[in-house]
């Protein structure tokens, strides 16, 4: 999807960009001449992760940021990293999941969209699989997850599905399992 835009330091917002995959992601984007704009709350990310680009201190849920950093930096795509993950809290604490990772993504997507931005990687969960019925999973397998943070992450799937389907995006959904290792510049990590 990034392949169509020109590089040329070509903004792209990251949120969630000071977690793990996003501040590794934000390293890579600026090894291929994009400038990456972070955009985090740091309700588990790290400071010390932003060394790429640009960083914007926001919520996702917060509509009005979200316009202020598309303004602002006029990024040629959005990728999603912006979540609560743990599927245990996600059980006892399913409303939370829901709010962020849906009602979230959700404002994430309008603001964009207003603002004529049309391309999102949407980083989402092999939660989504729910108990294997089949080894190895597929990307065709049954979707049905069996816990709030995996339904929260197959509830937004739905709605980019349905955005595409109505020529108002290009998105593109990856279903990763466990992320691990270390930055072999020893640059970014825990």
């Amino acid at each position: 999807m990034l392949e169509d835009i020109s590089g040329g330091g070509a903004a792209i917002l990251v949120t969630g960009g000071a977690g793990y995959v996003g501040a590794h992601t934000c390293k890579a984007l600026r090894r291929s001449g994009y400038t990456p704009v972070v955009f985090d709350n740091f309700s588990i990310g790290h400071r010390s992760f932003v060394r790429w680009g640009p960083l914007v201190e926001g919520d996702i849920r917060s509509y009005a940021a979200l316009l202020d950093v598309i303004d602002r930096y006029k990024p040629k795509a959005v990728l999603h990293f912006a979540a609560l993950s743990s599927v245990g809290d996600s059980v006892n604490d399913p409303t939370k999941y829901y709010d962020n990772n849906v009602i979230g993504s959700l404002s994430l997507l309008k603001a964009m969209l207003e603002r004529g931005c049309r391309k999102l990687v949407f980083s989402s969960s092999c939660a989504v699989y729910g108990e294997p019925q089949e080894m190895p999973i597929r990307e065709t397998s049954r979707l049905d997850p069996i816990n709030p943070y995996g339904a929260s992450k197959l509830m937004f799937e739905r709605i980019l599905a349905d955005c595409r389907a109505a020529d108002e995006l290009q998105s593109v959904a990856l279903r990763y399992f466990n992320a691990s290792g270390a930055d072999p510049d020893n640059e970014v990590g825990e």
